[in-house]
């Protein structure tokens, strides 16, 4: 009954969000998704297996990054505006409020799973661990020398610890609309700062500034939204090293390895138990007022949360995501199926 109401609410939603008759509203026949790049390939997997078994027209997927994903899917409601934006972390409060001004009221927070932050390089550069200082050290902007915060003067590896290879710094990572930067960010950078007591003695504001302040001048290289392209730079300078979601890592293991990071490298067992310790949770979310209206789309919905696609041994596993706790999956599902509203920031 209360999925009956919610189709027919939305239908009026999207209706006079057009100005529209129901006819118009319908003009659209295709599900349209936006965000996160790591989400992308679970995302893309769920439309190919909807598709399937519908034997209808598969989901359109964008791969734009958590950030603008959500830019797009706040902007409005309609079926000039996305149905589903993916994320490599939650949506924040800011962006929570731009949905609000732009009429998207309604939204449900569907958490799929986790995901390692992998750093890796191509099977023929050397092997690597690296501390969380160490690579703060590499890529930020400012760094501590003796006792003082200065320009970061690194260009080489072995310039940071003697034991660490003796090449060049070249990263390939993701610009700051991505999410997968965001995760970076908090998970690595402002970790790996805090050992320098120069930069911890700093007022919190300049310290949050400091850690997460990328270089500019070379050795981190901002590589756009496409994780393929960053593994087809990785294939081609074995001595450079990317940033992306596991599942790429996963993909690609044929040609890529892993950095270990603080002696643990990522794979389902570290990431699932948290010793990787460059793990964050996946989500997508759901415009309700699209649903009932947008052909399909519940269907798809209930495809991503099935236990073929997101339970353990399903489909996403298989392409490395790392599946939630039983009661956490339950959880997902109710929540989906009941069209729930997420509340924090209310």
């Amino acid at each position: 009954m209360k999925t009956a109401l919610y189709a027919s609410a939305a239908a009026v939603a999207v209706v006079a969000a057009l100005g529209a008759t129901g006819a118009q509203a319908q003009s659209r026949d295709q599900i349209r998704i936006v965000g996160s790049s790591t989400v992308f390939p679970y995302t893309q997997a769920v439309s190919e297996q909807f598709a399937a078994m519908t034997g209808g027209t598969a989901p359109v997927v964008e791969s734009t990054g958590t950030g603008g994903g959500m830019q797009i899917f706040c902007g409005g409601v309609g079926v000039d505006h996305p149905d589903i934006t993916g994320a490599s972390r939650a949506m924040t409060e800011s962006e929570y409020e731009t949905c609000l001004e732009n009429g998207v009221d309604s939204i449900t927070e569907v958490l799929i799973g986790f995901d390692g932050l992998s750093i890796a390089h191509s099977q023929n550069g050397p092997d690597m661990d690296l501390t969380k200082a160490q690579i703060f050290q590499a890529l930020a902007a400012e760094v501590e020398v003796d006792g003082e915060i200065v320009a970061n003067p690194y260009t080489n590896w072995s310039e940071i610890d003697s034991s660490l290879p003796d090449m060049e710094i070249t990263v390939f990572g993701p610009p700051p609309t991505s999410g997968t930067r965001d995760a970076f960010v908090e998970l690595v950078m402002l970790e790996g700062c805090e050992e320098f007591e120069a930069i911890a003695a700093l007022d919190e504001d300049a310290m949050e500034e400091t850690c997460s302040r990328m270089r500019q001048d070379g050795p981190f290289v901002e590589a756009g939204e496409n994780d393929n392209l960053i593994v087809q730079r990785l294939n081609a300078d074995e001595n450079a090293l990317g940033i992306f979601g596991y599942s790429f890592l996963y993909e690609n293991q044929d040609t890529l390895k892993a950095v270990a990071v603080e002696g643990v490298l990522p794979a389902p067992e570290t990431i699932a138990d948290a010793s990787y310790g460059v793990s964050r949770p996946l989500f997508f979310y759901i415009k309700n007022a699209h649903r009932g209206v947008i052909p399909g789309l519940e269907e798809f919905v209930t495809e991503y949360v099935s236990e073929a696609s997101f339970g353990p041994g399903g489909y996403l596993e298989e392409r490395g995501l790392i599946p939630l706790s039983d009661e956490e999956r339950d959880a997902t599902r109710a929540r989906v199926e009941n069209g729930e509203h997420f509340t924090r920031y209310e």
